[in-house]
């Protein structure tokens, strides 16, 4: 499908199902109003070109309808989701002609997973002294504790096991060179702080932005502790995710395809207030000390894109998502849960 944000803003534009606004908006509570406007009436997904404090633009509402959930992803994946159950139904015991049946999958399968490429585009530019406070991070509401990244896809590994995550964990910007993680305890990227601070060790943390619409789904996907993201990522995708090496060394691998990577460490035992934050269904989640991102390098692409999007009361984005991901991921519901019925 696509490889990257750039493919997939490229079919909205021919779908004419993205807004360009040239004049000048503020990231302090303007764009998240518009956007509030534009999703509530169904519109096209926008492009912000000029963010007052940032030369960075800002895309938003990727994913406010079921159409743009259509062309992000198309049919395929929950075809080969359903096939997949079927194929587990059918091979117990296995027989010849059914295998044979279901051939394509092997084909499928081949396809996921990460594959390394030599040069992503991802590290076209590369900034150890950019700030944090320079990208076009949004406030969308006036009682928010601060700006948030609200597309952040953490990537983490166990330091124990390197079983990795990849999780959306909103980060509310401190200052230039600190934001906040806001891991739940029940949560990957969670789990992988609680090992590495029981070693009294930091955790690496690369956070990407942007890259292939599939990525950003697999992050916000209910999957179990030890199915892989990146691997849903490659089946959405059509193709194994592309993955370069950190320039300038590190302990992640870079997604190619990404907008941005934010590269640095969370310290063991070092927590700072977060929120609170203009949350789901209307609310505002509290303030509560969460552990700190401390900021080391940031890679990008020349002409990058900075991706947000805005919570509130629904329908938002997240419905589309969630509505998506409960169709593909529904019929896997028998197979680990047998009293469930599809």
């Amino acid at each position: 499908m696509h490889a990257n944000l750039r493919s997939f803003l490229d079919l909205l534009r021919r779908e004419n199902d993205l807004a360009s606004i040239d004049f000048e908006v503020d990231p302090y509570l303007e764009v998240a109003e518009i956007h509030r406007r534009i999703i509530e009436r169904g519109g096209p997904a926008l492009l912000f070109k000029r963010v007052k404090g940032s030369r960075f633009p800002v895309v938003t509402n990727l994913f406010g309808t079921r159409k743009r959930i259509e062309l992000a992803f198309g049919s395929k994946p929950e075809r080969f989701v359903k096939e997949l159950v079927d194929v587990a139904e059918a091979l117990l015991p296995p027989n010849r002609s059914e295998l044979w049946k279901h051939r394509s999958l092997v084909r499928d399968f081949l396809k996921l997973g990460t594959r390394n490429t030599s040069r992503g585009l991802v590290t076209e530019v590369v900034e150890p002294s950019v700030r944090l406070d320079e990208l076009p991070v949004l406030t969308t509401w006036h009682e928010d504790g601060g700006p948030f990244i609200t597309l952040p896809l953490v990537y983490t590994e166990n330091p124990i096991t390197k079983k990795h995550n990849l999780g959306i964990y909103r980060m509310q910007v401190y200052d230039s060179r600190t934001a906040g993680l806001h891991w739940q305890i029940q949560k990957g990227g969670g789990f992988h702080y609680r090992a590495a601070e029981e070693m009294n060790q930091s955790l690496p943390v690369t956070v990407f932005l942007g890259g292939p619409p599939a990525l950003i789904v697999s992050a916000i996907a209910p999957l179990p502790e030890d199915v892989p993201e990146l691997v849903l990522a490659s089946l959405l995708g059509g193709e194994k995710l592309r993955m370069t090496k950190n320039p300038v060394g590190g302990a992640h691998r870079l997604v190619a395809e990404a907008e941005f990577a934010l590269v640095g460490h969370a310290p063991p035992r070092e927590r700072r207030p977060e929120g609170p934050f203009g949350d789901h269904y209307g609310y505002y989640s509290l303030r509560h000390d969460y552990p700190v991102f401390h900021f080391e390098a940031i890679f990008h692409r020349r002409d990058a894109i900075y991706p947000a999007t805005v919570v509130g009361k629904p329908r938002q984005e997240d419905f589309f998502l969630g509505d998506y991901l409960q169709s593909l991921l529904s019929p896997l519901f028998p197979v680990v849960m047998p009293s469930v019925r599809h």
